[in-house]
């Protein structure tokens, strides 16, 4: 029998993150064609994986994202997940996140934020690190990047960790450690989890 597992309330859509984070989601050509496939018809990561050319992993971080921002259902049919596109939440986003008022809300969010947009400007091309800072305070801010690539309460392989890294620089090792020392990840017993944005640490910054 199907199992209907997931569907939870739409994101609070009056906050100018959300827009942000809809507008990172979809700035992926992968997570896009994703967003196409699953608007017609329920796919499995199986299903997306071979039509997309995609390994398995690599896909279940694009669902992963699209999860976050409340995109898709998930329902369980024996030992496989399908998932669809909630249209429904996508029109929420178009109607109301991207509102004149919440977008002159992100000139005052950015302006807060600027010294973070310029060490991203100055490290990032695209999804890509062109090198991993050696200024603490500078890393503080790429690590704080990356780990929006994971979702909170989801677990996580050391080789999920390092697949998601990897599409952002090749020495994932360095990465990830650094999460688990800036305490943006725990890991225990081999299993990964981002921590509260409350518990992160950095000395210096």
């Amino acid at each position: 029998m199907d199992i209907e597992i997931e569907r939870s309330q739409s994101p609070i859509m009056d906050q100018p993150q959300i827009m942000l984070q809809f507008c990172k989601a979809m700035a992926d050509e992968s997570r896009l064609k994703i967003v196409g496939l699953l608007s017609t018809t329920e796919h499995s990561v199986q299903d997306l994986a071979g039509l997309l050319n995609l390994k398995e992993p690599t896909v279940s971080h694009h669902l992963a994202v699209l999860k976050a921002l409340d995109l898709l259902t998930l329902r369980a049919e024996g030992n496989v997940h399908w998932y669809r596109l909630r249209g429904d939440v996508l029109r929420k986003i178009s109607r109301e996140v991207f509102s004149t008022e919440n977008i002159a809300r992100i000139a005052v969010s950015a302006e807060a934020d600027g010294w973070d947009r310029k060490v991203l400007d100055n490290f990032v091309r695209g999804e890509r690190l062109t090198e991993i800072p050696v200024s603490r305070k500078k890393r503080w801010v790429i690590l704080k990047w990356l780990v929006q690539d994971f979702e909170p309460g989801a677990s996580y392989s050391e080789a999920e960790v390092n697949n998601i890294l990897k599409q952002h620089h090749d020495d994932c090792a360095t990465l990830r450690r650094e999460l688990i020392g800036y305490r943006m990840l725990a890991r225990a017993a081999g299993i990964y989890r981002r921590n509260p944005d409350s518990e992160w640490r950095c000395a210096d910054k």
